[in-house]
This record gives structure tokens, sequence and C-alpha cells, in this order.
């Protein structure tokens, strides 16, 4: 019998330590799994937490039940543990009398924050694609944003899902963007007839700066269609850029232009009405380039801008036309 049960300790240290030592490392992975606790969403599981985490917290924390993670009869909800963890060394506490920090934290006070990608996470195992399939890599993501530095879940209503109060919260970051809409001519954000995320998605985009469109163009069309033509006689810098001319923000030129004319346009037409020989030249010779032309008999000072003062006195139809005349974008 003792030599029996010498050799089926054998068998199992051969089967514990050979090959790999699978068993033992299924042992040792196994083991932790046995010791950490599963988030409670309940209301039981919240009552662990709120026995201390009351409305005498600098930043209340019971009007998180006035929110719509906050509502225990959907299954999809979440509670303090699903987002928090269930933290159990914070609970248990330690013999040094200072209590240990909870699993996450997602603001700084008596523990410092966790770190931006694991507050995002949290969020993110339960808010996934739709809006914020281009996070991973975002402009906000790279910057170390994480989503309660805009979102505010236990305060009933969140800013930043408000148009009212949108601009406010985006506003804290983009200072240039604030001084911009203060401008004479901008988009009628304060009025809160536009709002940040109107132009863009700050969960990440495929576009620039965070637009929700493709391109600049694409996203100004939602508001500004009839300027997308197609049109008989379209204006190059138009078709490719908004942005060619405006600033989207605000401006000290109306209508958002980043510069007055002639100043704008002479910074694509150089030529005919500011040369010492002024150009008179067919429809056909302008449209290909200005390749036939008769000096006029007035010739023009290269340096007075007199004949080019005021560019859209003659050429009206700047975004395109649809004339059979309309070469010239003058009707």
């Amino acid at each position: 019998m003792k030599y029996l049960r010498h050799m089926l300790a054998v068998v199992g240290l051969i089967g514990l330590f050979g090959y790999g030592g699978s068993a033992l490392a299924q042992a040792t992975t196994a083991a932790p799994a046995a010791t950490v606790a599963a988030a409670d969403r309940t209301r039981a599981g919240d009552e662990v937490c709120t026995r201390c985490h009351d409305e005498s917290e600098n930043k209340p924390v019971l009007s998180y039940y006035q929110t719509k993670h906050g509502v225990k009869g959907d299954a999809r909800t979440p509670g303090c543990q699903t987002c928090h963890g269930a933290s159990a060394n914070h609970l248990k506490g330690n013999t040094s009398g200072q209590r240990p920090a909870p699993d996450v934290i997602f603001t700084k006070g008596a523990f410092a924050a966790s770190d931006e990608k694991t507050r995002a996470a949290q969020c993110l195992a339960c808010h996934k694609g739709t809006n914020r399939t281009h996070w991973e890599g975002s402009k906000h993501e790279s910057n170390q944003v994480a989503c309660n530095d805009c979102h505010k879940n236990h305060a009933p209503a969140d800013k930043v899902l408000n148009r009212k109060t949108q601009t406010e919260v985006c506003f804290a970051c983009h200072k240039e963007q604030r001084a911009d809409s203060h401008k004479i001519s901008a988009h009628p954000i304060a009025e809160g007839k536009v709002i940040c995320s109107d132009c863009h998605n700050p969960h990440g985009s495929p576009a620039a700066s965070l637009l929700k469109k493709n391109t600049v163009t694409e996203t100004c069309y939602q508001c500004h269609a009839e300027k997308r033509g197609p049109f008989l006689w379209e204006h190059q810098p138009v078709s490719e850029n908004c942005a060619n001319c405006h600033t989207p923000h605000g401006s000290n030129q109306t209508p958002l232009l980043k510069s007055r004319a002639p100043f704008l346009c002479q910074e694509c037409h150089d030529g005919p009405h500011n040369s010492k020989t002024p150009y008179a030249g067919s429809v056909a010779g302008i449209q290909g380039g200005v390749t036939s032309a008769t000096p006029t008999k007035t010739p023009v000072n290269p340096g007075s801008n007199q004949a080019g003062r005021g560019c859209q006195n003659c050429h009206s139809m700047v975004h395109g036309s649809n004339s059979p005349a309309g070469a010239l974008l003058q009707r």
C-alpha cells in the first residue's frame, strides 16, 4: 500500500511538472480568478459603497440615481462596482489604518486618479461602436483625455449632452475657438443654434479635426446646401475646401472670411486687375488662362488696387454660377 501511494505521488508530480508544466500553469492562472470578487450592479451592491459615499462628499454621488445609469430596473445599467471595480481591498481596509484605493478612480481626491486608458476602458466596455468606433488613436485619446474629463455621470444633467451648455465644456480646453466665437462674424454658437458636435465627433473620426463628415466641404454642406452645386461654372477653391476662404469658428471679416477683398481674392488671382497693363481678353481666353489679351486704354497703377478693390461688385456668384454667361462668376 505504501508503494502504491508512492507511485501515485510520482505520477502526480510528473503530471504537474512534466511536459512544460501545463498543469502548474493552469493552477497558477486559475488562482487569482478565485480571489477576485465579481462586480455587483444591484442596489445591494451599491449600498456597500453608498454606506460611506453619499451627499456629504465634496462631489455628491447619490444624484447618480437621477441619471440613466442609475435605473436599476434595466439590467443593462451599471452599478458602482461595475465602473469602480469590486474594490475588495478598499472595503476591507488594512492594519495600518489607511484604507487602500478603489480599483478604478475617475477623479483625483484622497487618491490619485487612474490613468486615462483605464478610465476610458470602463466606459467603452458598454459604450461600443457607432460614434465611438474611431476612439482609439483619435485626437482626444492620444492627448490623454478620458471620458469623464468631459462627461459627468453622477450629475443629474450632463452638460456636454445639453445643447445649451455643451460649448462650455469644449471651450474649457479649446480657448482659441472660444475667442473666435466672440468675433463680429461667427456661427450662432452663443444662441445655441450651432454647437460643437454639429460639425465634430469628439469620440474620433477618420477625417481631419474630428469632423463628422469626410471633408470640411461635406461638413459645411449639411447646413449650407445651396452652396453644394453642381454648378455649370465652378469656383475651384469652393470645390476643394470651404476653409480656403472662410474660418469656421469666427472672424472679424464678414461672412467668416479669412481676410477681406481684394486681398483674399488676390491670394489666387494675382494678375489682370492689378497689373501695369491690365487684360481685357475673351471669355474663352480667360477661362483658358488669359491667353488672348489686349491692354486697356487706361493702365492701372500696380500698387493702387483701383480696379480690384471690390471684387464682388462684379463677381457676385463666388460659389458658382449656373448662368450660361456666368463663366466669370458675374451672374
